[in-house]
C-alpha cells in the first residue's frame, strides 16, 4: 500500500513540475525606471491574446517532467512591434512546443516602452530582458536547468529585444537590487525569428518608433542597430525569416548573419520563399513549419 501510495505521489510531483508557474521579474516596490500612471494593462483575445500597456512583468514558466528534461531551457520573447505582445502566439504556445522536446520554455512578459508610466523608455524592454535571463539562471538547480545551457527566442520586435540582450547583455542599464543580480545576463544561445535588427533603412517603422521614438537621435539608432553591435562574446545564434517578409524585410537577418560571420561566431540561417510575416510555428504550412524542428536539431547540436 505505502508503495502504492509512493507511485502515485511521484506521478503528481511529475505532473505538478510540468505545470506553468507565473512568477514576478521584480518586487513591487522596485521596478526599474517606473513612475506612477494611471495606465492599466490590457489584455485582448480576438484569435491571438494581445497583451498592451504592461504593468508588472513576468516570466511564466513551462517545465517538461523532469525525466524528459534534457537541461536546456530557451526565454520566449513575443512580437508586436513594441506596442503590444503577442502572448500566446509567439509565446506560450512556444513554450508547449518547447516542452515536447524535453526543453524548459520561459515565456517574458516584458514592459513595452511607454512615456506614461517610464522613464528613458527605450531602455525598459532590456531592462526586463536582463533580469529575466539573471532570473532563470538564479532558479536553474530548482528547475533542472543547466545554467550554462540557457537561451532566448524572439519574433519580430521581440526578435528586436532578444538580438538587444544578446548584443548588450553586460550594458548596465539598471542599479542591481538582490543577488539574482549578480548573474550573468549573457544567453548561451540565440534564436531570431523573423526579427526586426537594423533602426537604419531596412528597419519595420513601428518598431522603431515606438522604442526610440518618431524623431530619434542618431546616437539611439545606431546603438540599438544590433548587427553594429555583434562581437566575438555574442552567443551562437539561429536565424529564421521569409524571403516574402513586407512587414520586416529578410535583409534584417541577413545583415546580422554577416555581422555574426564577420566576428567568427557560429551562426545557421534558414531562408524560406514565402511565408510573410508573423507566422509564429507555421502549423498551416509543412515546409514552414519545419523551422521548429531544425531549431531543435540545431540546440542539440551545440552541446
Amino acid at each position: 500500500m505505502k508503495y502504492i501510495a509512493l507511485i502515485i505521489s511521484l506521478i503528481f510531483m511529475n505532473q505538478l513540475m510540468a505545470q506553468d508557474t507565473l512568477l514576478p521579474l521584480w518586487p513591487k516596490d522596485k521596478i526599474p525606471n517606473r513612475i506612477a500612471s494611471d495606465e492599466q494593462e490590457v489584455h485582448e483575445q480576438n484569435g491571438i491574446l494581445r497583451i498592451s500597456k504592461v504593468q508588472e512583468p513576468t516570466i511564466e514558466v513551462y517545465l517538461p517532467a523532469a525525466s524528459n528534461a534534457t537541461g536546456e531551457a530557451v526565454l520566449i520573447f513575443p512580437g508586436g512591434g513594441y506596442g503590444i505582445l503577442a502572448y500566446d502566439w509567439e509565446g506560450t504556445d512556444i513554450a508547449k512546443f518547447l516542452n515536447g522536446k524535453g526543453i524548459a520554455g520561459i515565456v517574458v512578459k516584458y514592459r513595452l516602452p511607454s512615456s506614461n508610466s517610464q522613464t528613458d523608455k527605450h531602455n525598459v524592454p532590456l531592462i526586463d530582458a536582463q533580469r529575466a535571463l539573471r532570473m532563470v539562471r538564479s532558479r536553474a538547480e530548482e528547475w533542472h536547468i543547466k545554467d550554462d545551457r540557457i537561451g532566448i527566442i524572439g519574433f519580430s520586435a521581440g526578435g528586436h529585444l532578444a538580438s538587444t540582450l544578446g548584443t548588450h547583455f553586460d550594458e548596465k542599464v539598471y542599479t542591481p537590487i538582490d543577488a539574482i543580480d549578480t548573474q550573468s545576463a549573457r544567453p548561451d544561445f540565440m534564436a531570431l525569428g523573423y526579427p526586426v535588427i537594423s533602426f537604419g533603412a531596412m528597419t519595420h517603422g513601428g518598431s522603431k518608433a515606438n522604442l526610440i521614438g518618431e524623431s530619434p537621435d542618431a546616437a539611439l539608432v545606431d546603438h540599438f542597430s544590433n548587427e553594429k553591435r555583434v562581437t566575438e562574446s555574442t552567443p551562437p545564434t539561429f536565424l529564421f525569416h521569409a524571403t516574402d517578409d513586407t512587414a520586416v524585410p529578410v535583409e534584417n537577418s541577413l545583415l546580422f548573419y554577416s555581422a555574426l560571420k564577420e566576428k567568427g561566431v557560429s551562426a545557421t540561417m534558414h531562408i524560406y520563399p514565402e511565408g510573410g510575416h508573423g507566422f509564429s510555428l507555421a502549423r498551416k504550412n509543412p515546409h514552414l513549419s519545419g523551422w521548429t524542428e531544425r531549431m531543435y536539431e540545431w540546440i542539440a547540436s551545440l552541446f
